[in-house]
């Protein structure tokens, strides 16, 4: 990863801390109580997972606009149609509760993952990009698979 532009590199790690946080939160003993007392609920286990992962995977869909703002030709409608799906997926999936709602977090991700090679495959996307991608998605699907599993 040293490879990678340091920038996107470094806000791409920081932006794991809030699911780290949730997920450590929601699977250690104790740390979740800790937590209630000085950060307050909403910055706690499966509800913070919820809500940041619901934001970051919207977050993701509006970059994957800009990949498609640099399509040209038959390529430029369907990569648009397709860098909306994230979001509309957040939309329609996530909210139906907390666990079923990391289910379609987690699958959320895991089709993310796939327009990232699709726009990648394109070129619209940076040389570096899956890269990136990969182990930024495998820590995120990580975080809210564990309070699921254990």
């Amino acid at each position: 990863m040293t490879d990678l532009p340091r920038a996107p590199l470094l806000l791409g790690l920081a932006g794991l801390v809030p699911l780290l946080w949730g997920t450590l939160s929601a699977t250690v003993p104790g740390l979740f109580d800790i937590g209630i007392q000085t950060v307050g609920p909403r910055f706690m286990g499966i509800y913070l997972l919820n809500f940041y992962g619901t934001v970051m995977l919207v977050f993701m869909s509006g970059i994957l606009w800009g990949f498609a703002s640099r399509a040209d030709g038959p390529v430029a409608g369907p990569a648009y149609g397709l860098s909306a799906l994230p979001a509309v997926w957040a939309f329609l999936m996530v909210g139906g509760g907390p666990e079923s709602s990391l289910v379609a977090l987690i699958a959320g991700y895991l089709g993310l993952l796939l327009l990232d090679f699709f726009f990648w495959k394109l070129e619209l996307a940076p040389a570096w990009w899956l890269r990136l991608r990969l182990p930024l998605v495998a820590v995120a699907a990580g975080c809210l698979a564990l309070p699921l599993l254990l």
